[in-house]
């Protein structure tokens, strides 16, 4: 037996695992300034999009702050309290002379609104609430654009 070898052979393992790992960091962080979302792929945990989106899918997300929010789209968005996203759609926005926007979500398989889900007291999100907009989907291994 050749301890150098194996030693040698063990070092360049290590290497590769790290060199891997390093890259899909590398990617991910792309992504994200790319997108502009601290999430850039989320996976589909429950049936309440359904049947636009199913469990599984994987979902592409893009988080422009410039961009309106507008009724009809579909975001993914974090409540206070609650450390899982929620991929709803937006079925009510208010906007105020201000500039400021607040909106109201609804699982389209859902019978009522969101408010149920949103932190007591919050009637409506606002865009600091949102991870990211939905603007592709992977559905078993087939890319789909919004």
């Amino acid at each position: 037996m050749d301890l150098f070898g194996d030693l040698r052979r063990l070092y360049y393992q290590v290497l590769n695992f790290a060199m891997i790992v390093s890259s899909a960091l590398m990617i991910w962080k792309g992504l994200i300034v790319v997108t502009g979302s601290e999430s850039p792929i989320v996976v589909v945990l429950s049936g309440s999009m359904e049947p636009a989106f199913h469990r599984g899918d994987l979902l592409f997300l893009t988080n422009f702050h410039d961009d309106p929010i507008r009724a009809g789209e579909i975001v993914v968005f974090k409540v206070e309290g609650r450390d899982i996203p929620i991929v709803h759609r937006v079925i009510k926005v208010h906007e105020k002379g201000n500039g400021n926007i607040k909106f109201l979500t609804k699982g389209d398989n859902n019978e009522v609104d969101d408010r149920g889900l949103y932190k007591e007291g919050q009637n409506w999100l606002e865009k600091k609430d949102v991870v990211g907009r939905v603007f592709a989907l992977c559905r078993n291994g087939n890319y789909n654009n919004e």
